[in-house]
């Protein structure tokens, strides 16, 4: 149920504001793919390469989101929907704030990944597909989540039991399994540079 008498406030310091503050503009990379493809590894390494040319940006992983914000979460079809929507909204707060905004959400729905996209600027939503084949994905497998989910220990696994829908139109495709993580990062920032959402090196 959506909350009655309730009105948008907005602040005297606007978005441009606080990215002339930053040097930057605030969007949301999307990484998304199967576990163990990669989506972690290569937010955590734009996020490192970012800090490095004095940018501000942050990770939302996954899994720690389920550590609090999204505790109360399961893993059925209609929860991973909630968990991909909160964090939508969450990540709309950081892009507002002037903030790079990495997420790390393995999101299999392609519904799911576009409703977030339609809360955000054009230009703000930026899809990073980390495409990874499934063997090699379940070799990486650190878990022994697919080893788990090929039990049946875990229901609706993506890949597994559960579907993953392959973005159509992503603005950024990483095969993993053919490209090194620090030609992928390579990638991504010059993407950021195109887009002037931050400075050439």
């Amino acid at each position: 149920m959506r909350s009655a008498n309730v009105v948008w406030q907005s602040g005297t310091i606007g978005l441009h504001d606080r990215e002339a503050l930053l040097k930057q503009k605030g969007v949301c990379l999307w990484f998304t793919g199967l576990s163990g493809s990669g989506k972690s590894t290569l937010a955590r390494g734009v996020e490192q390469a970012l800090y490095k040319r004095g940018r501000l940006a942050y990770v939302l992983d996954g899994d720690n989101i389920r550590h609090g914000l999204n505790a109360d979460l399961s893993f059925t079809e209609e929860d991973r929907k909630e968990n991909i929507r909160r964090i939508g909204e969450v990540s709309q707060l950081f892009v507002d704030a002037g903030v790079i905004t990495l997420t790390a959400f393995i999101s299999p729905f392609r519904a799911d990944r576009d409703a977030v996209r339609r809360i955000m600027a054009p230009g703000r939503f930026i899809e990073i597909y980390v495409k990874c084949a499934l063997d090699v994905c379940e070799k990486r497998d650190v878990k022994g989540l697919y080893s788990k989910a090929r039990k049946n220990e875990i229901p609706d696994f993506t890949g597994i039991s559960s579907p993953y829908e392959e973005p159509r139109d992503a603005e950024i495709v990483l095969d993993t399994a053919q490209v090194p993580e620090s030609l992928c990062v390579e990638r991504i920032l010059e993407y950021l540079e195109e887009k002037q959402i931050i400075g050439k090196a």
